[in-house]
């Protein structure tokens, strides 16, 4: 080809690359500039409940000029670790050395205030330091987002909006109250705040310091962070002298038709600790195989559901137990965890529709596996006479509900 017909054609090819540059340009301006008008006018939709929320308008409208949409936490609430991962990997990313001798430190730092929570509220130590450890690190990532921003984006976004809108109107309140600053207001991408990753509801509702002569501080202080998470956990049922877990061992030959029961039918039965001691006295307790039959096996409480009440996983409430007991010094597991797969979120789904359809799953289809998904599992293992019942989802016990 001749070189003046290149150049020509080069020349061309460049004007047209830089005109389709130049409408990429503009396009995504526009349709930038349609995002920020579509999410200011949501954020001023906000301003009716707000008002009545008794939220000044002033400080409405300090908060919602210049706030833009943050578009990189929208997809961050499907993707939870302690969610979408096999739970001895969870734990095993909490209960690390480090993780446990630095609870220990603090726990030492901060005896008088967690021997006063513990007076208080009934809570043991332990369990408020693990919970710190796991929600920000013992205080240290609590997260730098915009808490505004967030709950904003997140309301906007459709994602649990009504939970968010919320949210976001009980920040403004925090502020109006004068309980902390605008600067002091991140946190994380669901817009937790604070040591305690506390959302502003749980805030308003639980947030408590140590000696009543200020405002909870929740983001600078350990001492009130400590009193407000013991405040949470005995509203939310938290029950003294009760262990949240045991780790159990149970007599040859257990048929697993019982899984929840009281400790003297539990001890009637000839179940013990692991260790060989006795179980508690009193108390309500189910039996729980996190990784089947072949791994541990526990007795949880009601304290391990008020724990699942901070954070609804299982693998967390599990977390933080056996994380208390590594601070506390009370050994480790006697039996150690298997090798598990766990299912994908749409392999659960389709586990819970198909109990559903043969009437013994009624929860909803989330793809996360609760007390009522393991519930479903036991019943249907015990009616088809698939031993061990332990209530515990694997990919052929997919195969085998697939095949009915």
């Amino acid at each position: 080809m001749p070189l003046l017909k290149l150049s020509l054609n080069a020349a061309i090819n460049r004007r047209k690359f830089l005109a389709l540059g130049l409408y990429g340009i503009v396009a995504r301006a526009q349709a930038s500039a349609a995002i920020e008008n579509s999410f200011q006018n949501f954020i001023e939709e906000l301003w009716p409940a707000a008002q009545q929320a008794g939220i000044s308008r002033s400080l409405f409208d300090t908060v919602a000029t210049g706030l833009t949409p943050e578009a990189s936490i929208l997809n961050k609430p499907q993707s939870q670790a302690e969610f979408t991962i096999a739970i001895p990997a969870y734990v095993a990313s909490v209960l690390t050395p480090k993780r446990i001798s630095r609870g220990r430190i603090v726990a030492n730092g901060l005896d008088e205030a967690l021997a006063h929570a513990s007076r208080r509220h009934g809570v043991p130590g332990e369990i408020l330091i693990a919970i710190l450890g796991i929600e920000s690190n013992y205080g240290v990532s609590t997260g730098n987002a915009d808490i505004f921003r967030v709950l904003a984006t997140l309301a906007w976004s459709g994602h649990r909006s009504e939970v968010f809108v919320s949210e976001f109107i009980a920040a403004l309140s925090i502020l109006q109250n004068g309980d902390a600053s605008r600067g002091q207001l991140r946190g994380s991408w669901a817009g937790a705040m604070g040591q305690p990753q506390f959302m502003p509801s749980a805030y308003l509702k639980y947030a408590e310091s140590n000696n009543s002569g200020h405002a909870p501080d929740i983001w600078r202080s350990a001492e009130d962070t400590v009193a407000s998470i013991a405040n949470f956990l005995e509203k939310s049922g938290w029950k003294a002298d009760l262990p949240a877990i045991v780790e159990g061992q149970l007599p040859e030959n257990y048929d697993y038709a019982a899984m929840d029961l009281d400790f003297s039918q539990w001890r009637s039965l000839g179940v013990t600790q692991a260790n060989g001691a006795s179980l508690p006295k009193n108390g309500a307790a189910s039996l729980y195989f996190p990784a089947g039959a072949t791994g541990p096996c526990f007795l949880i409480t009601e304290n391990f559901e008020v724990i699942r009440k901070y954070n609804m996983s299982d693998a967390y409430a599990l977390s933080v137990a056996l994380l208390a007991e590594r601070i506390a010094g009370r050994g480790t597991l006697s039996t150690p965890w298997p090798k598990v797969t766990p299912l994908s979120t749409n392999e659960v789904k389709s586990l819970q529709r198909l109990l559903a359809a043969r009437g013994f799953y009624r929860g909803t289809f989330d793809g996360k596996l609760g007390r009522s998904s393991r519930n479903a599992i036991h019943a249907i293992q015990i009616d088809q006479g698939w031993i061990p019942a332990d209530g515990f989802a694997t990919r052929r016990l997919l195969a085998k509900l697939s095949a009915l």
